[in-house]
């Protein structure tokens, strides 16, 4: 069977665990040459170590795989430089990255504190921002490459107590739209993907009360490896024409996500709107198209299968 990455080089941020893993796995196994790239650090960002990627680069080797391991932090440009540097020097060029990497300071927005909220969105958006911007002029001087974002149906829909981890992963969505946009004349595409698995991450989220424990139990089925294969797929040369989109992969399900578009419209004509006009016209014509305040559990009502 053709290895369908073969000959390319792919950085995977967070790739010690997880999905992150199961992703490094999977792009070694279809030929790429893969950098693996993970703190090693415990939930709350202690204690960092190699252990994990020399591990996973272990794996791959261990099958036949070529791979590098990389501790540098997603957070900072400088160490993004030095991730997509580690591959020119090693490989000679770089040709994918995706964004995985991730922490969590989950809690309830009026008692979020400035560092619950500047560690995340320092982790997943300005992360993502920084390995793609480092990665971006060697993409753009070979005419080619591609971007996967890890977003969240928590982002796209909605949950309690993660004002940053949604402010960020909706951040994401914007980020790659822009990417794709502004790379599209290059050849290189950005998408996203919201991954349903059971993480450590996932496993962290409170259980303490009956919507906590169903969240668990849901969450709790959906195997980490079911990510990797679409990852994959959109870093290969058969996804070329497949940009600014976001999809979701939830255990054997893939979706495709809508993106916003105007569903109604109201017109004043020339007089124009005025506040009471807009609270006696405007508002209630609109209404019937609302969106509920639904979480991401309220849409995906059945079990992963």
């Amino acid at each position: 069977m053709s290895k369908l990455l073969e000959g390319k080089v792919i950085i995977v941020t967070g790739a010690g665990n997880g999905v992150g893993k199961g992703i490094a796995l999977e792009a070694a196994r279809q030929g790429a040459k893969v950098l693996v790239n993970d703190l090693g650090v415990a939930i709350d960002g202690s204690g960092a170590s190699a252990g994990p990627a020399e591990t996973v680069v272990n794996e791959i080797k261990g099958f036949g795989g070529e791979a590098a391991a990389n501790t540098d932090s997603v957070a900072e440009f400088a160490s993004a430089e030095k991730m997509v540097q580690q591959c020119l020097d090693t490989w000679g060029r770089i040709d994918g990255v995706v964004n995985n990497a991730g922490n969590m300071r989950d809690i309830i927005f009026h008692k979020m504190t400035e560092a619950d909220f500047d560690s995340v969105i320092k982790v997943h958006l300005k992360g993502s921002w920084n390995t793609s911007r480092a990665a971006a002029p060697h993409l753009k001087a070979q005419n080619s490459g591609a971007f996967v974002h890890m977003t969240s149906s928590a982002g796209l829909i909605g949950n309690f107590g993660q004002v940053n981890y949604i402010a960020a992963k909706m951040g994401i969505v914007g980020m790659s739209k822009a990417i794709s946009l502004d790379m599209e004349k290059f050849n290189v595409r950005s998408n996203c993907i919201a991954p349903f698995a059971f993480t450590r991450l996932v496993d962290s989220i409170p259980r303490d009360t009956p919507d906590g424990e169903e969240r668990y139990r849901v969450n709790s089925r959906m195997e980490v490896n079911k990510i990797a294969p679409f990852t994959c797929a959109l870093l290969t040369d058969g996804a070329k024409d497949v940009s600014g989109q976001i999809f979701g992969v939830r255990a054997n399900e893939i979706y495709l996500f809508s993106q916003p578009r105007p569903i109604r419209s109201v017109h004043a004509g020339d007089a124009g709107w005025t506040v009471e006009t807009c609270l006696e016209r405007a508002i209630p014509a609109m209404r019937g198209s609302f969106y509920p305040l639904d979480k991401s559990r309220d849409v995906f009502t059945w079990d992963p299968v």
